[in-house]
């Protein structure tokens, strides 16, 4: 039987019942709990301004935040015992602190603010927290990455362009390249989390403060950066929503490339990385099957959270001006995705810290023919324009697999100045892959002098 309108926080309204159905659709604490202790510690601050204004004495003060304290407690040990009343996470704490303190008390903490201003300065604290955490599990990885790169700087292996062999690089240049990725993730987490930071504890349901509260106490009380200048969007500004979400979904997307990448390095038919025993799992039929589960799972879940800021977004766009109750949808894709960002990360740290390279597959992979390039450089240093030489290179190629050569390396000088008289005896030296990639010095080149200022300033933007 469902409860009356009356001993809802916004039955004075209602005469009749709510159907049990609506009841369940409409509560919202299963999921928005989490934000238990963000919730005590927004009314604990509330209340300190209430209390500047006179609205709440000094006495009922110390009685409210002793009560707040104790429901933190038992939220926090796992005692909070929910009823069937409680909507959502404030009509939770506010009906608890009543039993602990008196309900007359406990009915002033609610003085001139509403479930809208308190849901958002909420969802602002609580994403903010989980943000920062992440934003430190990032720098991990992107440290963990960097230190390998470091490590295993004189590693040669194949580049790929279209998946086919391109030019040889650095295993490091490799891991640089998405340490730059992660960086740039970084850099706009940081901006997401600068532009959140703005309170909108204050502005009441919609119209603002009846009473004069110092908003910009609260704002500094709960580390806010400021105030949102506009009640109306105090309440109904979900951006930061998206954007986290977005962010992550573009976090994601990065993580399920470098997963692919590791996927296909793992292979045997390639053989570059193995996986540690413990990001990886068997076959339940083949014996010898050691499967990059933990790759496929970040590769697959970047999906899951694509779907959480594609869901919203469609939520979000027809919403008019102000609070709605569609804005309640914010809450289970963002805190889905946080965890499944959050995890992915820690995942990731855990694969690329113990993962083992085969320096010889790597480097048993680079070709003779993935020097074409360096060929046509070799005369271009001569004075003969690169289209020419790209010609002339291609023309190498060409010979070497008619004469069913190993390689373009197995041409001999004769065979060479055949195809252009410019080549001379010291055209030899160019079939070496060290030499080639250490011809790569200019700013973000694989020779190891660039691979090595790019890490270098990485680590500088971290810091």
């Amino acid at each position: 039987m469902s409860k009356p309108a009356e001993a809802k926080l916004w039955g004075g309204r209602f005469t009749g019942a709510t159907d049990p159905l609506m009841d369940l659709y409409n509560a919202s604490l299963p999921y928005d709990k989490i934000m238990y202790d963000v919730d005590l510690t927004g009314t604990k601050v509330y209340t300190e301004g209430l209390n500047k204004l006179g609205l709440i004495n000094d006495d009922e003060l110390k009685k409210i935040h002793e009560g707040l304290e104790v429901v933190r407690e038992e939220w926090k040990h796992n005692q909070f015992v929910e009823k069937p009343g409680d909507e959502d996470i404030h009509t939770a704490n506010e009906r608890r602190l009543g039993e602990i303190i008196g309900k007359h008390i406990a009915g002033k903490v609610h003085t001139g603010r509403s479930r809208n201003d308190q849901v958002a300065t909420d969802m602002r604290l609580h994403v903010r927290a989980r943000l920062t955490k992440i934003l430190e599990f990032l720098k991990n990885f992107i440290t963990a990455i960097i230190k390998r790169a470091e490590a295993e700087i004189d590693v040669l292996m194949p580049g790929y362009t279209h998946l086919q062999r391109a030019q040889p690089i650095r295993w490091a240049h490799w891991l640089s390249m998405y340490a730059t990725y992660f960086s740039e993730d970084y850099k706009r987490l940081q901006q997401i989390i600068e532009r959140l930071n703005k309170s909108p504890l204050g502005a009441g349901a919609l119209a603002g403060h009846p009473y004069g509260i110092d908003r910009e106490f609260l704002a500094q009380q709960l580390g806010f950066e400021g105030v949102i200048g506009n009640s109306l969007a105090a309440v109904s500004d979900r951006d930061f929503v998206v954007e986290t979400l977005f962010w992550s979904s573009l976090f994601m997307n990065h993580i399920s490339r470098f997963s692919e990448d590791l996927i296909i390095y793992s292979s045997a038919e390639f053989g570059f990385v193995q996986l540690a025993d413990a990001y990886s799992t068997g076959s339940s039929l083949m014996p010898q099957k050691k499967n990059p589960d933990s790759l496929e799972l970040l590769r697959g879940k970047s999906g899951r959270v694509f779907g959480a800021m594609s869901g919203f977004m469609m939520s979000l766009k027809s919403i008019p001006s102000t609070y709605n109750k569609d804005m309640q949808e914010d809450k289970e894709p963002l805190y889905d995705a946080l965890t499944t960002t959050e995890h992915s990360i820690l995942i990731a740290i855990g694969v690329i810290s113990t993962l083992n390279i085969n320096k010889e597959k790597m480097e048993g992979a680079l070709t003779m023919d993935m020097l074409a390039t360096d060929l046509a450089d070799y005369l271009v240093r001569k004075g003969v324009p690169f289209r020419e030489t790209h010609h002339i290179s291609g023309e190498c190629v060409r010979v070497a697999e008619e004469l069913k050569l190993s390689g373009i390396d197995q041409l001999t000088l004769e065979q060479l100045q055949k195809i252009d008289s410019r080549f001379g005896d010291d055209v030899l030296n160019t079939f070496d892959f060290e030499a080639s990639v250490e011809r790569r010095t200019a700013i973000g080149g694989t020779a190891k002098s660039a691979v090595l200022k790019q890490l270098a300033s990485l680590i500088s933007e971290l810091q």
